[in-house]
């Protein structure tokens, strides 16, 4: 599948990319695996380049992302531990716009096209997600600083369902006829969670990869 790469003006909102997960399942941190000779976040990074001037990867880990001299700032969660609701949070609370576009750091088909259509959405709302039937996608979505009263709110009462708080802003569903038109195959909402989520990956880029043989940046 192809998507349009052709150049439009980088938008004011920022971007960022949670790389705090546990990776338990996969058995090795997600962020490294290699995606076209790159580590995975780089390849997200490289993606979100193109849309936004105002990078973050929120990560507890900062002295292992530097080397990678990435464009981005590295931010910490505020509260370690917690999951990707204080990661939004924290992500969002550093952001230099007033929107930002989120996403989780193992989401290897990030679709240009498909995210540029739901930048613009963002005008009158507080959300923009995407809702495929009854599930959505809250780590594929914009979200604005309107929104971190509510977060902290949840956060506050030791509550980490990211949706919890959806009833109290104002949300645009992207719905999957919009979605289709950029994404038939909905392949932006891969994520990587085990070895077989990784293998699945590498035959969708033509490459067969047993899931016992993960490479990664620092294997050599």
């Amino acid at each position: 599948m192809t998507e349009d790469t052709t150049f439009f003006p980088k938008h004011q909102i920022s971007a960022v990319v949670l790389a705090g997960g546990q990776s338990s399942r996969l058995g090795s941190d997600k962020s490294f695996l290699l995606m076209e000779d790159q580590p995975l976040v780089a390849h997200t990074v490289r993606k979100l380049a193109v849309l936004s001037d105002d990078l973050i990867v929120v990560t507890n880990d900062p002295a292992r992302y530097k080397p990678l001299a990435l464009p981005v700032r590295l931010v910490p969660d505020e509260k370690p531990g917690v999951g990707a609701l204080m990661g939004i949070y924290s992500g969002l609370k550093a952001v230099h716009h007033s929107q930002a576009l989120i996403v989780a750091c193992d989401m290897p088909f990030l679709n240009l096209s498909l995210l540029r259509y739901m930048l613009p959405l963002a005008g009158g709302h507080d959300i923009v997600i995407p809702r495929l039937g009854e599930f959505l996608e809250p780590l594929h979505a914009i979200y604005t600083k309107a929104c971190l009263p509510a977060i902290a709110c949840l956060l506050e009462q030791g509550r980490r369902q990211i949706t919890a708080f959806f009833h109290e802003v104002r949300v645009r569903y992207v719905e999957a006829g919009e979605i289709d038109r950029f994404d038939p195959d909905h392949l932006s909402f891969i994520n990587v969670n085990t070895p077989q989520d990784w293998d699945r990956v590498q035959a969708l880029i033509g490459k067969q990869q047993k899931p016992t043989s993960l490479r990664h940046l620092d294997s050599g």
